[in-house]
């Protein structure tokens, strides 16, 4: 007989073929997500090696474009250097010319009645290089302002070096202030207005604003002035309490003469942001090569709550969609409110809280509706209740500066049937006459030791300068409807006092506080 095969062999023969094929068959598996993973990530790497070959590409054009250009420009400046020699080597004969002929004239300074009289003197002192003069007349002419921003650039072309002119005649105000004991009259606008006149002067006539006509050893001075500048700001308290005109002829010093360092943009940018306010520091900020750096620093304005000054920076650089001027607008009239209220709540300014609140509120409307008009804000803010408010607080200063109602002030008998006053009264010693409007008034207490000297102590040998309950023998000085007012320091509102002590008569005169 054969033999029974025994199931539990077969059991052991089939068991690793399937456990064998469930293995290969999970290898095919990862084999085949990696192949996967693979091939997305050579995938990847080659599209980004595209994008960074065309991007590269690209870089390449404008470089080569850029090249060219400069190249170009270079090659137009060369072969503009004879002829822009000849023009200023024919100038210089002409000026040399005019300078002698000034220099024969026995009077050669006009009537400055007029543009052409005011811009002869100039020519004159320009011609014969006298730059503490042309500077004399320049700053003393401030009225006069925008006739010298037209005629002065026409003036400093008859120079033979305008640059080294115009350094010379600023000289005794910038880098530092030579003056003395006659520092009081801030000059910085006459600065500002000779260096910015002097950039016409220097252009050069073939190719333009590109190159300016300013010797390398009058831009080493240049330099040399601005790093005095620089190693004064310790003097004048660092950059936080430099003046502000101080900022803008430094600034102008640089962008005029060519010599802004980009080593020395974070002084720049903070010199900006401690004079924000200024109209032209936008303008400035981006002649600086300031640009980059704009969002961050109008930020830093609006935490500061500068924001009217946010806005100016937001249109010289093109900010206005992140920086939105209609919230920021509003968010700076929120603010003024706040500081008027807390004006109100300062025990310090008690008599003129309401005054110096209503003043900081009313800067701060006229400051948005010019911002509003100069950049055509009005369909997204409109000024007609900013205007409502304005007309509302200047009808209430026009109220408080109304004075009190005075009878006039005719030579009446007193009512105890006294003898008139006399009709000179002003002359006499005791008495206050002022041909004058009665000045701000403040009533103080009896206490002040100023009242010993305006009320004689009672009792007094008459005349008096007040009645009392029974009238003394001696004519008054004045009717009692028309008593003086004292003049105080200080506008405040109105305030009655009880009697004082000293008149003896249980009532106090009233006095009417006048608003200005």
């Amino acid at each position: 007989m054969g033999s029974v095969p025994n199931p539990g062999e077969l059991t052991e023969l089939t068991q690793p073929s399937f456990d064998e094929f469930q293995h290969q068959t999970s290898l095919m598996t990862g084999c085949t997500l990696m192949w996967k993973e693979l091939s997305d990530h050579i995938s990847s790497l080659e599209a980004n090696l595209m994008r960074q070959s065309e991007a590269l590409k690209r870089k390449i054009e404008a470089l080569d474009s850029e090249t060219k250009t400069s190249l170009d420009s270079l090659k137009k400046r060369e072969l503009s250097i004879d002829d822009s020699v000849k023009i200023a080597v024919n100038r210089v004969e002409l000026l040399k010319k005019d300078a002698l002929k000034t220099l024969n004239d026995d009077n050669p300074d006009g009537e400055v009645d007029n543009g052409d009289g005011l811009l002869q003197i100039l020519k004159s002192t320009c011609l014969r290089m006298e730059a503490k003069e042309f500077w004399n007349f320049v700053s003393g002419r401030k009225k006069d302002i925008e006739l010298l921003r037209e005629k002065i650039p026409e003036a400093l072309s008859e120079c033979i070096d305008p640059a080294k002119f115009v350094m010379e005649a600023i000289s005794e105000v910038f880098p530092v202030d030579k003056r003395g004991n006659e520092r009081g009259n801030d000059l910085g606008w006459a600065c500002v207005l000779v260096l910015e006149s002097l950039i016409p002067a220097v252009v050069d006539p073939v190719i333009g604003k590109s190159r300016m006509l300013i010797t390398r050893s009058v831009k080493e001075k240049a330099k040399e002035i601005a790093e005095t500048w620089k190693r004064s700001l310790e003097e004048r308290g660092g950059i936080d309490n430099v003046k502000t005109p101080d900022v803008h002829t430094f600034f102008q010093h640089l962008i005029t003469f060519g010599i802004v360092n980009e080593e020395e943009l974070d002084l720049y940018r903070k010199l900006v942001i401690g004079s924000a306010w200024r109209k032209q520091m936008p303008k400035l900020a981006v002649s600086l090569g300031l640009g980059d750096k704009m969002p961050d620093m109008i930020e830093e304005l609006i935490s500061k709550g500068q924001q009217l000054d946010a806005v100016h920076f937001t249109y010289e650089v093109g900010l206005v969609d992140r920086f939105p001027s209609v919230p920021l607008l509003k968010a700076f009239l929120k603010d003024a409110k706040k500081a008027a209220s807390s004006i109100l709540e300062d025990p310090n300014n008690a008599g003129r809280a309401a005054q110096l609140a209503a003043r900081k509120e009313q800067s701060a409307l006229r400051a948005v509706m010019k911002c509003i008009e100069e950049y055509k804000l009005e369909a997204e803010l409109p000024p007609e209740n900013l205007k409502k408010r304005l007309e509302q607080l200047e009808k209430t200063k026009t109220e408080k500066r109304k004075p009190a109602a005075v009878p006039a002030n005719k030579r009446t008998r007193a009512s105890n049937g006294g003898p008139m006053p006399p009709a000179k009264a002003g002359r006499s010693t005791n008495a206050y006459v002022s041909s004058f409007a009665a000045p701000p008034s403040i009533v103080r207490s009896p206490s002040h030791p100023q009242y010993p000297a305006a009320v004689p102590a009672y009792p007094s040998p008459p005349p008096a300068m007040y009645g009392t309950q029974t009238p003394p023998t001696c004519p008054y000085m004045y009717s009692p409807e028309a008593a003086p007012q004292l003049a105080g320091s200080y506008p405040g509102a109105p305030m009655n006092y009880p009697a004082y002590g000293g008149y003896g008569n249980g009532i106090a005169p009233a006095y009417q506080q006048a608003y200005y």
